[in-house]
């Protein structure tokens, strides 16, 4: 675990339990109860497939149902914990961001918006594909010496398989495909929200106008330009928040808040509670 980063950021070698030559991918399986009390974040990317469950998965501060048949996407710096039911049957690919990012290309659209549709509901035989490539996995993870070339094109397959699924079913998704210049102001955003919360800034770096981002927004999102950065410097403040232990005025001032009654007023402003109120409802 590292300790130079404020959040507890877990690293994918704490999980290689059997000493696999190589930490780049490793999977593992969850069967029955299991429960993460103190929310964490890892630095590799997951893919989760539930064969069956119950109970909850929170990503990012949002509750999810687990449940039959579904895919969990969990990208690093991410928040997340979760309490799963007796009845859970569940299968992991924890994949290192050096390797995952050399496949990216499989995920037809950024990161930053499947952050917000990390969970799939499958239908039955797109679940049997997932299941097949992830036991395939499996048994190349087995092998001695592991084929690692045919492990990350399974783990490939698997990230297209996702995207593909997630397109079909997250009409937002396709708004991305047809205006493309919304796809690049969210990446924008999370590159920039702590030093830049102006739309002026944004609309300048895509070449368009500000009023005409603002129409965008409203058109395709029903919500003005401004919410989404708003949105997202929310996101970072309730993340560390939740586990770091800077004080407020540390937060805000990493945040891009000079004046700590500024962001504190904004901060109930957008969540209906103080940040102090919302670090005692921990």
């Amino acid at each position: 675990m590292s300790t130079k980063d404020p959040f507890p950021i877990f690293g994918i070698s704490a999980f290689n339990d059997k000493q696999q030559s190589e930490d780049s991918l490793l999977y593992h399986e969850l069967h029955g109860e299991r429960s993460i009390e103190k929310p964490h974040k890892h630095d590799f990317f997951l893919f989760l497939l539930f064969e069956k469950g119950n109970g909850t998965h929170s990503i990012d501060f949002v509750d999810y149902r687990v449940g039959n048949h579904q895919l969990h996407l969990l990208f690093p710096d991410q928040v997340h914990s979760w309490k799963l039911g007796k009845a859970t049957a569940g299968y992991q690919l924890m994949i290192s961001r050096r390797v995952f990012e050399t496949f990216a290309d499989s995920l037809r659209f950024s990161f930053v918006l499947y952050q917000h549709h990390p969970v799939i509901e499958l239908p039955e035989k797109v679940f049997q594909k997932l299941l097949y490539e992830f036991r395939s996995v499996e048994e190349e993870l087995k092998q001695q010496p592991v084929h690692w070339e045919t492990v990350h094109l399974r783990a490939r397959l698997i990230a297209q398989l996702a995207s593909r699924e997630a397109e079909q079913k997250f009409a937002d998704l396709e708004v991305y495909r047809t205006k493309p210049v919304l796809f690049r102001y969210h990446a924008l955003i999370d590159l920039h929200f702590r030093e830049q919360k102006l739309v002026t800034f944004y609309a300048e770096q895509l070449h368009i106008t500000p009023n005409y981002l603002n129409i965008l927004c409203k058109r395709h999102f029903h919500v003005p330009a401004t919410f989404l950065i708003q949105s997202r410097v929310i996101l970072e403040a309730k993340r560390l928040m939740q586990v770091s232990e800077k004080s407020v005025k540390e937060i805000a001032y990493e945040l891009g808040f000079s004046d700590l009654s500024y962001f504190s007023n904004f901060f109930k402003d957008k969540t209906g509670l103080s940040p102090r109120e919302f670090r005692g409802q921990l």
